[in-house]
Protein backbone atom coordinates (compact mmCIF):
# COMPACT_ATOMS: atom_id res chain seq x y z
CA UNK A 1 0.00 0.00 0.00
CA UNK A 2 1.46 3.46 -0.69
CA UNK A 3 2.33 5.91 2.06
CA UNK A 4 2.80 9.27 2.69
CA UNK A 5 6.47 8.22 3.82
CA UNK A 6 6.68 6.34 0.39
CA UNK A 7 5.89 9.53 -1.50
CA UNK A 8 8.46 11.28 0.82
CA UNK A 9 11.17 9.12 0.14
CA UNK A 10 10.09 9.17 -3.49
CA UNK A 11 10.58 12.98 -3.74
CA UNK A 12 14.29 12.38 -2.00
CA UNK A 13 15.44 10.08 -4.54
CA UNK A 14 14.07 12.66 -7.37
CA UNK A 15 16.30 15.41 -6.07
CA UNK A 16 19.27 12.88 -6.13
CA UNK A 17 18.46 12.30 -9.53
CA UNK A 18 18.11 16.08 -10.29
CA UNK A 19 21.89 16.64 -8.17
CA UNK A 20 23.22 13.89 -10.48
CA UNK A 21 22.26 15.65 -13.44
CA UNK A 22 23.64 18.98 -11.91
CA UNK A 23 26.50 17.50 -11.06
CA UNK A 24 27.06 15.62 -14.39
CA UNK A 25 26.30 18.98 -16.00
CA UNK A 26 28.50 21.12 -14.30
CA UNK A 27 31.60 18.58 -15.19
CA UNK A 28 30.66 19.45 -18.68
CA UNK A 29 30.77 23.61 -17.65
CA UNK A 30 34.49 22.81 -16.42
CA UNK A 31 34.94 20.98 -19.75
CA UNK A 32 33.78 23.91 -22.31
CA UNK A 33 35.43 26.48 -20.06
CA UNK A 34 39.08 24.99 -20.96
CA UNK A 35 38.10 25.05 -24.45
CA UNK A 36 36.95 28.08 -24.18
CA UNK A 37 40.33 29.18 -22.80
CA UNK A 38 41.95 27.64 -25.56
CA UNK A 39 39.90 29.49 -28.29
CA UNK A 40 40.49 32.69 -26.73
CA UNK A 41 44.14 31.83 -26.71
CA UNK A 42 43.84 31.19 -30.35
CA UNK A 43 42.17 33.99 -31.38
CA UNK A 44 44.40 36.34 -29.88
CA UNK A 45 47.81 34.78 -30.98
CA UNK A 46 45.50 34.35 -34.65
CA UNK A 47 44.83 38.65 -34.79
CA UNK A 48 48.50 38.91 -34.49
CA UNK A 49 49.35 36.24 -36.79
CA UNK A 50 46.81 38.15 -39.48
CA UNK A 51 47.80 41.61 -38.57
CA UNK A 52 51.44 41.03 -39.18
CA UNK A 53 51.09 39.46 -42.43
CA UNK A 54 51.87 36.44 -41.12
CA UNK A 55 55.51 37.69 -39.61
CA UNK A 56 54.56 37.15 -36.14
CA UNK A 57 53.51 33.60 -33.83
CA UNK A 58 53.13 31.30 -36.47
CA UNK A 59 54.84 28.60 -34.89
CA UNK A 60 52.55 29.57 -31.88
CA UNK A 61 49.80 29.55 -33.72
CA UNK A 62 50.20 25.91 -34.72
CA UNK A 63 50.93 24.90 -31.47
CA UNK A 64 47.61 26.07 -30.15
CA UNK A 65 45.55 25.26 -32.88
CA UNK A 66 46.91 21.64 -31.41
CA UNK A 67 45.71 22.50 -27.96
CA UNK A 68 42.37 23.42 -29.08
CA UNK A 69 42.08 20.49 -31.18
CA UNK A 70 42.75 18.31 -28.10
CA UNK A 71 40.40 20.48 -25.85
CA UNK A 72 37.67 19.99 -28.50
CA UNK A 73 37.86 16.30 -28.48
CA UNK A 74 37.24 16.29 -24.88
CA UNK A 75 34.39 18.68 -24.87
CA UNK A 76 33.10 15.79 -27.80
CA UNK A 77 33.61 12.86 -26.16
CA UNK A 78 31.46 14.73 -22.95
CA UNK A 79 28.83 15.06 -25.07
CA UNK A 80 28.61 11.71 -27.20
CA UNK A 81 26.87 9.84 -24.54
CA UNK A 82 24.01 12.20 -24.49
CA UNK A 83 22.74 11.83 -27.65
CA UNK A 84 21.66 8.20 -26.38
CA UNK A 85 20.71 8.91 -22.73
CA UNK A 86 19.75 12.38 -23.09
CA UNK A 87 18.55 12.59 -19.49
CA UNK A 88 22.16 12.21 -18.18
CA UNK A 89 21.59 16.05 -18.08
CA UNK A 90 18.38 18.61 -16.89
CA UNK A 91 17.05 21.23 -19.24
CA UNK A 92 18.24 18.97 -22.36
CA UNK A 93 15.45 20.50 -24.35
CA UNK A 94 16.86 24.04 -23.98
CA UNK A 95 20.66 23.01 -23.44
CA UNK A 96 20.92 20.85 -26.24
CA UNK A 97 19.99 23.39 -29.44
CA UNK A 98 22.48 25.48 -27.86
CA UNK A 99 25.15 22.34 -28.09
CA UNK A 100 23.77 21.48 -31.60
CA UNK A 101 24.71 25.05 -32.65
CA UNK A 102 28.59 25.03 -31.16
CA UNK A 103 29.07 21.24 -32.75
CA UNK A 104 28.72 23.37 -36.24
CA UNK A 105 30.73 26.02 -35.23
CA UNK A 106 33.71 23.76 -34.63
CA UNK A 107 32.59 21.81 -37.54
CA UNK A 108 33.69 24.90 -39.65
CA UNK A 109 36.67 25.63 -37.80
CA UNK A 110 39.12 23.35 -39.87
CA UNK A 111 37.85 25.59 -43.40
CA UNK A 112 38.40 28.83 -41.24
CA UNK A 113 41.57 27.65 -40.37
CA UNK A 114 42.98 27.17 -43.41
CA UNK A 115 42.09 30.33 -44.90
CA UNK A 116 43.57 32.15 -41.62
CA UNK A 117 46.84 30.06 -42.75
CA UNK A 118 46.07 31.18 -46.26
CA UNK A 119 46.48 34.53 -44.85
CA UNK A 120 43.19 34.95 -46.71
CA UNK A 121 40.91 36.67 -44.51
CA UNK A 122 41.72 39.50 -42.42
CA UNK A 123 41.68 40.09 -38.13
CA UNK A 124 38.34 41.69 -37.60
CA UNK A 125 36.58 38.85 -40.11
CA UNK A 126 38.57 36.10 -37.93
CA UNK A 127 38.02 37.74 -34.74
CA UNK A 128 34.37 37.96 -35.37
CA UNK A 129 34.24 34.34 -36.16
CA UNK A 130 35.79 33.43 -32.73
CA UNK A 131 33.80 35.46 -30.80
CA UNK A 132 30.44 33.82 -32.57
CA UNK A 133 31.85 30.69 -31.75
CA UNK A 134 32.78 30.95 -28.03
CA UNK A 135 29.49 33.09 -27.69
CA UNK A 136 27.86 29.67 -28.37
CA UNK A 137 29.81 27.59 -25.67
CA UNK A 138 28.97 30.42 -23.48
CA UNK A 139 25.42 30.41 -24.44
CA UNK A 140 25.37 26.55 -23.33
CA UNK A 141 26.74 27.48 -19.89
CA UNK A 142 24.12 30.35 -19.08
CA UNK A 143 21.70 27.27 -20.26
CA UNK A 144 23.29 25.54 -17.55
CA UNK A 145 23.44 28.10 -15.20
CA UNK A 146 19.83 29.08 -15.51
CA UNK A 147 18.35 25.02 -15.68
CA UNK A 148 19.93 24.50 -12.11
CA UNK A 149 16.99 23.23 -9.50
CA UNK A 150 19.19 23.61 -6.42
CA UNK A 151 19.49 27.48 -5.16
CA UNK A 152 23.71 27.10 -3.88
CA UNK A 153 24.43 25.82 -7.58
CA UNK A 154 22.86 27.66 -9.21
CA UNK A 155 24.62 30.41 -7.50
CA UNK A 156 27.66 29.28 -8.15
CA UNK A 157 27.04 28.65 -11.79
CA UNK A 158 25.84 32.04 -12.11
CA UNK A 159 29.15 33.10 -10.65
CA UNK A 160 31.17 30.65 -12.96
CA UNK A 161 29.03 32.37 -16.27
CA UNK A 162 29.85 35.82 -15.25
CA UNK A 163 33.35 34.93 -14.26
CA UNK A 164 33.74 33.22 -18.27
CA UNK A 165 31.96 36.36 -19.73
CA UNK A 166 34.34 39.15 -18.44
CA UNK A 167 37.15 36.80 -19.11
CA UNK A 168 35.92 36.09 -23.06
CA UNK A 169 35.53 40.63 -23.02
CA UNK A 170 39.25 40.32 -21.48
CA UNK A 171 39.89 37.96 -24.15
CA UNK A 172 38.12 40.40 -26.94
CA UNK A 173 40.50 43.63 -25.59
CA UNK A 174 43.23 41.65 -26.05
CA UNK A 175 42.98 40.69 -29.65
CA UNK A 176 41.29 44.20 -30.28
CA UNK A 177 44.28 46.14 -28.40
CA UNK A 178 46.54 43.80 -30.32
CA UNK A 179 45.16 44.66 -33.88
CA UNK A 180 44.70 48.46 -33.01
CA UNK A 181 48.55 48.82 -32.40
CA UNK A 182 49.44 46.84 -35.34
CA UNK A 183 47.86 49.15 -37.85
CA UNK A 184 48.60 51.80 -35.58
CA UNK A 185 45.76 53.76 -34.79
CA UNK A 186 41.92 53.97 -33.83
CA UNK A 187 38.81 55.88 -34.74
CA UNK A 188 36.45 57.22 -32.48
CA UNK A 189 34.71 54.13 -33.19
CA UNK A 190 37.22 51.99 -32.32
CA UNK A 191 37.96 53.98 -29.32
CA UNK A 192 34.37 53.46 -28.07
CA UNK A 193 34.45 49.58 -28.75
CA UNK A 194 37.68 49.55 -26.92
CA UNK A 195 35.87 51.32 -23.61
CA UNK A 196 32.78 48.80 -23.83
CA UNK A 197 34.87 45.90 -23.80
CA UNK A 198 36.36 47.61 -20.41
CA UNK A 199 33.36 48.36 -19.10
CA UNK A 200 31.90 44.80 -19.44
CA UNK A 201 34.40 43.34 -17.81
CA UNK A 202 33.63 45.01 -14.85
CA UNK A 203 30.14 44.37 -15.01
CA UNK A 204 30.94 40.69 -15.17
CA UNK A 205 33.54 40.45 -12.61
CA UNK A 206 31.22 42.72 -10.00
CA UNK A 207 28.15 40.31 -10.54
CA UNK A 208 31.02 37.23 -10.17
CA UNK A 209 32.10 39.06 -6.85
CA UNK A 210 28.72 39.01 -5.79
CA UNK A 211 27.77 35.10 -6.77
CA UNK A 212 31.26 33.86 -5.50
CA UNK A 213 32.26 33.50 -2.07
CA UNK A 214 35.39 35.35 0.27
CA UNK A 215 38.09 32.97 -0.67
CA UNK A 216 37.39 33.09 -4.50
CA UNK A 217 37.12 36.71 -4.22
CA UNK A 218 40.06 37.23 -2.37
CA UNK A 219 41.92 34.79 -4.66
CA UNK A 220 40.95 36.87 -7.51
CA UNK A 221 42.27 40.20 -6.17
CA UNK A 222 45.15 38.79 -5.40
CA UNK A 223 45.81 37.57 -9.12
CA UNK A 224 45.59 41.36 -10.04
CA UNK A 225 49.04 42.09 -9.51
CA UNK A 226 49.41 46.17 -9.25
CA UNK A 227 52.74 46.49 -11.25
CA UNK A 228 51.01 44.45 -14.27
CA UNK A 229 47.53 46.28 -13.81
CA UNK A 230 49.24 49.72 -13.66
CA UNK A 231 51.10 48.73 -17.26
CA UNK A 232 47.80 47.41 -18.43
CA UNK A 233 46.15 50.73 -17.86
CA UNK A 234 48.96 52.32 -19.64
CA UNK A 235 48.46 50.75 -22.71
CA UNK A 236 45.29 51.41 -22.31
CA UNK A 237 45.60 54.89 -22.12
CA UNK A 238 48.02 54.81 -25.50
CA UNK A 239 45.10 52.81 -26.91
CA UNK A 240 41.87 54.63 -26.10
CA UNK A 241 42.23 58.21 -25.16
CA UNK A 242 45.02 59.20 -27.94
CA UNK A 243 43.97 62.02 -29.87
CA UNK A 244 42.24 61.26 -33.37
CA UNK A 245 45.52 60.97 -35.68
CA UNK A 246 47.76 59.72 -33.41
CA UNK A 247 50.08 56.95 -34.75
CA UNK A 248 50.29 53.89 -32.49
CA UNK A 249 53.62 51.99 -32.03
CA UNK A 250 53.64 48.73 -33.40
CA UNK A 251 56.00 47.39 -31.39
CA UNK A 252 53.78 47.69 -28.21
CA UNK A 253 51.39 45.57 -29.86
CA UNK A 254 53.59 42.09 -28.57
CA UNK A 255 53.77 43.89 -25.04
CA UNK A 256 50.13 44.41 -25.17
CA UNK A 257 49.87 40.86 -25.99
CA UNK A 258 51.97 39.61 -23.27
CA UNK A 259 50.48 41.11 -20.93
CA UNK A 260 47.10 40.68 -21.62
CA UNK A 261 47.65 37.04 -21.77
CA UNK A 262 49.51 37.00 -18.10
CA UNK A 263 46.13 38.41 -16.42
CA UNK A 264 43.77 35.81 -18.74
CA UNK A 265 45.69 32.84 -17.79
CA UNK A 266 45.44 34.35 -13.94
CA UNK A 267 41.61 34.45 -14.42
CA UNK A 268 41.81 30.64 -15.87
CA UNK A 269 43.15 29.94 -12.38
CA UNK A 270 40.27 31.37 -10.96
CA UNK A 271 37.79 29.37 -13.07
CA UNK A 272 39.51 26.30 -12.36
CA UNK A 273 38.89 26.82 -8.67
CA UNK A 274 35.26 27.88 -9.52
CA UNK A 275 34.75 24.45 -11.42
CA UNK A 276 36.53 22.24 -8.74
CA UNK A 277 34.56 24.36 -5.83
CA UNK A 278 31.04 23.52 -8.15
CA UNK A 279 32.10 19.74 -8.10
CA UNK A 280 32.80 19.57 -4.26
CA UNK A 281 29.58 21.08 -3.90
CA UNK A 282 27.40 18.88 -5.91
CA UNK A 283 29.00 16.00 -4.41
CA UNK A 284 28.16 17.43 -0.46
CA UNK A 285 24.87 17.67 -2.10
CA UNK A 286 23.78 14.50 -3.30
CA UNK A 287 25.71 12.96 0.33
CA UNK A 288 23.19 15.02 2.13
CA UNK A 289 20.48 13.69 -0.03
CA UNK A 290 21.34 9.94 0.23
CA UNK A 291 21.84 10.80 4.16
CA UNK A 292 17.98 11.97 4.56
CA UNK A 293 16.49 9.53 2.08
CA UNK A 294 18.40 6.71 4.55
CA UNK A 295 16.67 7.99 7.05
CA UNK A 296 13.59 8.35 5.77
CA UNK A 297 13.93 4.41 4.54
CA UNK A 298 14.70 3.88 8.19
CA UNK A 299 11.90 4.92 9.55
CA UNK A 300 10.06 3.26 6.56
CA UNK A 301 11.43 -0.23 7.77
CA UNK A 302 10.39 0.23 11.31
CA UNK A 303 7.17 1.55 10.10
CA UNK A 304 4.19 -1.22 11.82
CA UNK A 305 1.60 -3.27 10.12
CA UNK A 306 -2.03 -1.27 10.00
CA UNK A 307 -2.86 -4.26 12.97
CA UNK A 308 -0.01 -3.35 15.00
CA UNK A 309 -0.50 0.22 14.35
CA UNK A 310 -3.95 0.56 16.35
CA UNK A 311 -2.59 -1.85 18.95
CA UNK A 312 0.27 0.67 19.77
CA UNK A 313 -2.87 3.43 19.52
CA UNK A 314 -4.78 1.34 22.35
CA UNK A 315 -1.39 0.82 24.11
CA UNK A 316 -0.54 4.50 23.96
CA UNK A 317 -2.60 5.33 27.15
CA UNK A 318 -0.87 2.96 29.66
CA UNK A 319 2.75 3.59 28.87
CA UNK A 320 4.75 5.60 25.92
CA UNK A 321 5.29 3.76 22.76
CA UNK A 322 8.68 3.14 20.84
CA UNK A 323 10.36 5.87 18.89
CA UNK A 324 9.11 5.75 15.29
CA UNK A 325 5.90 3.42 16.45
CA UNK A 326 2.05 4.72 16.31
CA UNK A 327 1.84 8.18 16.61
CA UNK A 328 5.38 9.28 16.88
CA UNK A 329 5.57 7.81 13.52
CA UNK A 330 3.08 9.83 12.70
CA UNK A 331 4.58 13.32 14.08
CA UNK A 332 7.82 12.07 12.41
CA UNK A 333 6.65 12.21 8.72
CA UNK A 334 4.50 15.32 9.30
CA UNK A 335 7.62 16.94 10.87
CA UNK A 336 9.51 15.70 7.48
CA UNK A 337 6.63 16.82 5.27
CA UNK A 338 6.79 20.41 7.03
CA UNK A 339 10.58 20.88 6.96
CA UNK A 340 10.63 19.78 3.31
CA UNK A 341 8.46 22.55 2.31
CA UNK A 342 9.77 25.13 4.03
CA UNK A 343 13.22 24.03 2.59
CA UNK A 344 11.52 24.09 -0.89
CA UNK A 345 10.30 27.57 -0.75
CA UNK A 346 13.45 28.85 0.47
CA UNK A 347 15.16 27.18 -2.10
CA UNK A 348 12.35 28.66 -4.81
CA UNK A 349 13.05 32.10 -3.09
CA UNK A 350 16.63 31.98 -3.40
CA UNK A 351 16.28 30.90 -7.08
CA UNK A 352 14.49 33.87 -7.85
CA UNK A 353 17.81 35.83 -6.34
CA UNK A 354 20.17 34.07 -7.76
CA UNK A 355 18.35 34.16 -11.62
CA UNK A 356 17.72 37.93 -11.37
CA UNK A 357 21.33 38.40 -13.01
CA UNK A 358 20.30 35.73 -15.87
CA UNK A 359 16.78 37.56 -16.45
CA UNK A 360 19.36 40.70 -17.18
CA UNK A 361 20.54 38.99 -19.76
CA UNK A 362 17.24 37.13 -21.25
CA UNK A 363 16.17 40.84 -21.73
CA UNK A 364 19.05 42.26 -23.84
CA UNK A 365 18.72 39.48 -26.15
CA UNK A 366 15.09 39.59 -26.60
CA UNK A 367 15.79 42.83 -27.28
CA UNK A 368 18.77 42.72 -29.75
CA UNK A 369 16.12 39.73 -31.77
CA UNK A 370 13.45 42.18 -31.89
CA UNK A 371 15.82 44.93 -33.38
CA UNK A 372 17.14 42.21 -35.67
CA UNK A 373 13.66 41.33 -36.73
CA UNK A 374 12.09 44.94 -36.89
CA UNK A 375 15.06 46.80 -38.67
CA UNK A 376 17.00 43.86 -40.37
CA UNK A 377 20.19 44.30 -38.68
CA UNK A 378 22.92 41.69 -37.64
CA UNK A 379 23.47 39.87 -34.03
CA UNK A 380 26.26 42.16 -33.80
CA UNK A 381 24.69 45.27 -35.45
CA UNK A 382 21.63 45.10 -33.30
CA UNK A 383 23.86 44.91 -29.88
CA UNK A 384 25.71 47.45 -31.23
CA UNK A 385 22.90 49.71 -31.41
CA UNK A 386 22.28 49.13 -27.57
CA UNK A 387 25.44 49.74 -26.54
CA UNK A 388 25.53 53.19 -28.27
CA UNK A 389 22.22 53.88 -26.87
CA UNK A 390 23.24 53.10 -23.68
CA UNK A 391 26.34 54.97 -23.50
CA UNK A 392 24.35 57.93 -25.09
CA UNK A 393 21.77 58.19 -22.90
CA UNK A 394 24.06 57.51 -19.76
CA UNK A 395 22.05 54.13 -18.87
CA UNK A 396 22.60 50.45 -18.15
CA UNK A 397 21.82 48.02 -21.45
CA UNK A 398 19.37 46.34 -19.72
CA UNK A 399 17.25 49.58 -19.00
CA UNK A 400 18.02 50.23 -22.89
CA UNK A 401 16.47 47.07 -23.78
CA UNK A 402 13.56 46.45 -21.50
CA UNK A 403 12.73 50.12 -23.22
CA UNK A 404 13.22 48.58 -26.72
CA UNK A 405 10.69 45.94 -26.01
CA UNK A 406 8.24 48.06 -24.43
CA UNK A 407 8.23 49.38 -27.61
CA UNK A 408 7.82 46.70 -29.78
CA UNK A 409 4.19 47.66 -31.10
CA UNK A 410 5.58 50.98 -32.89
CA UNK A 411 8.72 49.46 -34.34
CA UNK A 412 9.07 49.68 -37.91
CA UNK A 413 8.92 47.23 -39.92
CA UNK A 414 12.10 45.49 -41.58
CA UNK A 415 13.07 47.35 -44.50
CA UNK A 416 11.03 50.43 -43.97
CA UNK A 417 13.86 52.04 -41.79
CA UNK A 418 16.67 53.58 -43.07
CA UNK A 419 20.08 52.21 -41.80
Amino acid sequence: MTTSLGFLIAARRCEIDELDQLARTSELVGTLGRLVHALQRERGITNVFLGSGGQRFAAERAAQVADCLAREQQVRAALDPLVDDPRRLAGGARLFPRVAYVLQGLDALPGLRARIEGLAVGPDLATAAFVKLIAGLLAVVFEAADGATDPDISRWLVAMFNFMQGKEFAGQERAFGAAAFLRGGNDDAQRQQWLHLIESQERCFGLFCEFSDETLRTQWQASQAPAQLAELERLRRIGCTSPAGTVLDANLSPLWFEGCTRRIDAMQAIEDGLACELRALCGHKIGQARAELQRYEALQAEAVTPGDFFADAAAETAEAPAAGYGRNLERSVLQMVQEQSRRLQAMNDELQTVRASLNERKVVERAKGLLMAHRQLSEEEAHKMLRQTAMNQNRRLVDVAESVLAMADFLPLGGSASR
